[in-house]
């Protein structure tokens, strides 16, 4: 029952998290920390990223709960692997159809990826104890996992998932000409007065 009560609590904070860290850049006026995040651009990656930041905070909650769990670091890496690998293959796959992105349909596999991640991580503790060198090499893998979240935004590999739809730029450099015009525009207002 409480895993239960659990499940649905992580969703509704992961989500929440993630639809706040998709504005958050915005509302930071482009604080590069802040940056590191959450979203800085339209890319697949950003929005990858924003659900990956609401399973991450979730974490510091989950390893207090299960983190005696002989699965718990296998079941995180895999719940953020999911996450990971399933709003790119949705969001792809149906672009093949649409041959654009659909705002309901984004919204709706943000969702997915975050129920999908969450049932496996539940369902990961609730199996038999996997060998301890598996748990362990998992917790290697989380380490290793976050360096690599954190890294993608400063230095975004020159693909598709990286690639801004609206810029056509990567990182921190696809918000860059908004960057001007919000210095551009405070300077007219500055000499207005």
């Amino acid at each position: 029952m409480d895993n239960v009560f659990n499940f649905w609590l992580s969703i509704i904070f992961i989500s929440t998290i993630g639809t706040l860290a998709h504005f958050l850049y915005e509302w930071a006026h482009h604080n590069r920390t802040i940056g590191l995040f959450t979203a800085v651009n339209e890319s697949t990656w950003e929005h990858i990223k924003i659900a990956l930041t609401g399973a991450f905070l979730w974490g510091l909650y989950d390893g207090f709960a299960y983190g005696y769990y002989s699965n718990y670091f296998l079941a995180k890496l895999a719940s953020l692997l999911i996450i990971t690998f399933t709003i790119p293959a949705i969001f792809y796959f149906y672009r093949q159809f649409t041959k654009k992105s659909i705002l309901p349909i984004d919204i709706t596999l943000f969702f997915i990826a975050i129920i999908l991640g969450q049932l496996s991580f539940f369902g990961i503790l609730a199996a038999p104890a996997v060998p301890y060198a598996i748990e362990y090499l998992a917790a290697i893998g989380l380490f290793i996992f976050f360096g690599a979240y954190m890294t993608l935004t400063l230095k975004p590999l020159k693909t598709i998932i990286f690639k801004d739809p609206i810029t056509g730029k990567y990182g921190f450099r696809a918000h860059t000409h908004l960057v001007k015009k919000l210095a551009n525009a405070r300077k007219k207002s500055r000499t207005k007065k």
